[in-house]
């Protein structure tokens, strides 16, 4: 395929016999998103933007990733619940970072980042800096995850342990963020 043109000798019924020509009997072709061009759909990325997000000390919170950057297929949700719900079945790239922040410096202990699928604890990723508190730390995750494009869902959660008590999600749209692409059946 050269162009977006796409040359074929024959194309048959899916019983194998006859010819479907495109265009005459109302026989249509549906491509799947983004077969022909080349680009991963349904595809997303949102950012925390506008304030910090409070964080209850070392519980899991949802983080609300407030602003769209994209969402080619609408299926993220940035006001309400915060999630990415594609209608398309499949394997996605999921990644998503937080920047945790103690609010104060050397009280950092502990940060956790999450995806959650349909509710429920998935991949993960954990930085323990007890023996070298900090002030703030990025923390990032991804995983190859299916979906099957009616009602699964996924969502990022963090756990940032502190010594003050008072941690937040920093909103920076160069460190806090989350996104997916669907890479295949």
């Amino acid at each position: 395929m050269a162009d977006g043109t796409l040359k074929v000798g024959t194309i048959t019924t899916s019983s194998g016999s006859g010819t479907i020509t495109i265009g005459q009997s109302g026989e249509t072709v549906v491509v799947p998103n983004g077969l022909l061009s080349g680009q991963n759909y349904p595809a997303f990325e949102a950012k925390r933007a506008s304030s910090d997000q409070s964080v209850s000390d070392n519980s899991y919170t949802k983080v609300q990733f407030n602003s769209e950057i994209f969402d080619t297929d609408s299926a993220y949700d940035s006001s309400t619940n915060y999630r990415f719900t594609p209608q398309v079945a499949g394997k996605y790239f999921v990644y998503a970072s937080v920047i945790g922040n103690s609010q104060a410096s050397s009280n950092l202990q502990e940060i956790r980042i999450v995806i959650y699928k349909n509710g429920s604890f998935g991949r993960s990723t954990l930085t323990d800096c007890r023996d070298n508190y900090l002030r703030t730390k990025n923390q990032g995750v991804q995983a190859i995850i299916e979906m099957n494009g009616s009602t699964d869902y996924l969502e990022i959660y963090t756990r940032i342990n502190d010594t003050s008590g008072d941690p937040k999600v920093d909103y920076d749209s160069d460190g806090t963020y989350f996104g997916a692409y669907r890479i295949g059946a």
